[in-house]
């Protein structure tokens, strides 16, 4: 065998000949992930274009108005078929729902000492509290509970006397 029929091969020529094909394998990897996001959003429907939105609007008022200037409506709205010989039931009267009571509070403290000032002040301003002690707070309230628009009056009468009031839903 000849010197010249041997091939040698140094380590630098294996680490460049690794490095090449590391180098292929990313860019191949980054170019499927490239070519993935791109058939993605071509599968993905497009967005609507302004003058699709404006297909979508219902008909213009003046259309819509015209059922009401002589024999439109009655052919949009059904009438139901009333049976005379059928007795006649009295509608339900529906409890009105109860309305939400509030109130306001004027101080939560964990001091007894400040919350006690405070509600004594109240009072002396013609407004009777009540201190409620809830999850180691002490908070001074109003005694009597009202509606929201009553609340909010005296609100702002309360904080023309000095106090800061916020409204709480009356428990």
């Amino acid at each position: 065998m000849n010197a010249r029929d041997q091939i040698s091969i140094g380590s630098q020529s294996i680490l460049w000949v690794a490095g090449v094909g590391v180098g292929l394998l990313t860019l191949a990897f980054v170019l499927g992930v490239q070519v993935g996001k791109q058939s993605a959003a071509l599968r993905r429907p497009l967005q609507k274009g302004v003058e699709e939105e404006l297909k979508d609007l219902p008909e213009p008022l003046v259309d819509q108005l015209r059922i009401f200037e002589g024999d439109g409506l009655d052919k949009l709205v059904p009438t139901p078929k009333v049976d005379a010989t059928a007795p006649k039931e009295e509608p339900k009267a529906e409890a009105a729902p109860a309305p939400e009571l509030w109130t306001l509070q004027l101080l939560s403290t964990a001091d007894a000492a400040e919350a006690k000032r405070v509600a004594d002040k109240a009072k002396a301003a013609g407004f009777p509290t009540v201190t409620v002690k809830d999850k180691g707070q002490i908070k001074v309230r109003l005694a009597k509970p009202a509606d929201r628009a009553a609340i909010d009056k005296t609100a702002e009468k309360l904080s023309k006397a000095g106090f800061k009031p916020f409204a709480v839903k009356a428990e």
